[in-house]
């Protein structure tokens, strides 16, 4: 096994001067091995390091780099080498680094590329922000029916050096139409004289290039596939989307999503690269919400104002009752939002939905309601005698039962909200947790005096 220069030998043979060494040196590494020793130097010395690299390599270690690093090599890269690198990518990884780069750099960089590269680049950069044509790359291996087995694989020895993958293989008619596609193993094991009509089932999945990428998501999770073809309206073959392209995608949602689900904006760069007045900006909005919201819990607090001063026993348990609840309704809010993302019901599946909660409310709230009670007893009986006064009784029911109600409506509220919100066409992440408890929080105190009123009329109100 080849031992690999260590990060401070390398980084020895910059500050000596020994470039050649290095340079040979480098040529046994693999590109993620390249990543790693990039991330760990300072900007000159990475600077050093990616111009010794031959140009394949350097170009498959571009593609892994950081978005912040690219943009610093094409900062302080020769026009030469920019324009090298840029025509050796893969179409998809160049439109993605050229979506975050000024309209002004990117045009000066379309202009060093090929005639066919800056095609396909404008191509790929004039479909809509978030639809299919953005992750698809045109480098993709195309057969047509009346071929024979041995004329498909002499045509992937010929070809194959440029496609994105060759699992799988797209059959096409003389106008560019999409008719089937057809696993390589399938040519590998066939009878080199076979027809690929013979192999043929026209059975098969597309994407359509202005379809929604969260869509592309889902039909790589049915389908179980490594890549799949993307066509236009017409059903002609313009690209193929790769899984890697929809993992990256589905780290994007699941990172918006989780943000949404925090109380927050989702943000647009890693959280050290987002600026404070941007963060504190996407932040303060949502804050600003659930104060406001918190504020209609001081109104109801208010509104039983009286309660309290009868019984001022009420306001130990205040702070129980509401975090008991917004707690339910923040786990329901998560797990529906979870289960919804993964496509595991639709909206037309509420009521088997809410039954679920129901019959989970009602089991959550009465472990709660239980505990409860049991804390009110024990300390009633045994560790402070007389603290509750002559009515503990009553008032283990009254937070037994309130628990028990506001459980089972934190958990009801959670549940059937992220649905209401994906009804009315919005995100259903933006009832975040944070959201929902605030929700609970004002109506779990109506819940709680409601109940207190009921069971304590007559002695201490």
């Amino acid at each position: 096994m080849n031992q690999h220069p260590t990060t401070d030998h390398i980084t020895s043979l910059i500050q000596e001067g020994e470039f050649f060494k290095l340079k040979e040196a480098l040529k046994s590494f693999e590109p993620n091995e390249v990543v790693e020793l990039l991330e760990q130097e300072e900007e000159r010395e990475q600077l050093i390091i990616f111009r010794l690299l031959p140009l394949r390599l350097a170009t498959e270690v571009f593609e892994y780099l950081d978005l912040d690093i690219q943009k610093h090599f094409l900062a302080n890269l020769s026009q030469d080498k920019i324009s090298d690198i840029l025509n050796e990518m893969s179409p998809d990884d160049r439109t993605a680094l050229l979506e975050f780069l000024p309209d002004e750099l990117v045009r000066e960089l379309i202009q060093t590329l090929s005639e066919p590269e800056r095609k396909v680049t404008l191509e790929l950069l004039g479909y809509p922000e978030y639809s299919v044509g953005r992750l698809m790359t045109p480098d993709y291996i195309a057969i047509r029916e009346s071929w024979t087995v041995q004329q498909v694989l002499d045509y992937i020895r010929r070809h194959g050096g440029q496609s994105e993958t060759l699992s799988v293989l797209y059959v096409t008619d003389e106008r560019g139409v999409l008719v089937d596609d057809i696993r390589i193993r399938e040519f590998l094991l066939s009878d080199p004289q076979k027809r690929v009509s013979e192999l043929m089932d026209r059975r098969f999945v597309q994407l359509n290039t202005m379809q929604d990428q969260e869509e592309a998501i889902e039909v790589f999770r049915r389908n179980d596939r490594v890549a799949l073809p993307v066509v236009n309206d017409e059903g002609v073959l313009f690209g193929i989307v790769t899984i890697d392209d929809i993992l990256d995608i589905r780290e994007e949602e699941d990172t918006e999503d989780i943000q949404k689900l925090g109380g927050s904006e989702a943000l647009d760069e890693p959280y050290l690269d987002t600026p404070i007045w941007k963060m504190v900006q996407k932040r303060a909005g949502w804050l600003v919400i659930l104060l406001i919201g918190e504020m209609l819990t001081t109104s109801a607090m208010h509104h039983f104002e009286d309660d309290l001063q009868k019984a001022a026993v009420l306001g130990l348990f205040i702070p129980l009752i509401i975090s008991a609840g917004g707690n339910a309704g923040s786990q329901a809010t998560s797990l529906i939002i979870r289960a919804m993302s993964l496509g595991e019901f639709s909206l037309s599946d509420w009521w088997l939905v809410m039954r679920r909660e129901l019959l989970s409310g009602l089991a959550l709230g009465s472990i709660l309601g239980i505990v409860g009670a049991l804390r009110i007893i024990l300390w009633a009986n045994y560790i402070d005698p007389g603290y509750f006064g002559p009515y503990w009784q009553l008032i283990a029911v009254t937070v037994g039962f309130s628990l028990l109600g506001i459980v089972l409506w934190g958990a009801l509220s959670g549940a059937m909200l992220p649905m209401l919100l994906r009804r009315l066409g919005l995100d259903p992440a933006t009832s975040s947790a944070p959201f929902v408890a605030t929700l609970v929080d004002v109506t779990g105190l109506i819940i709680y005096f409601s109940v207190a009123t009921f069971v304590l009329r007559g002695t201490l109100l």
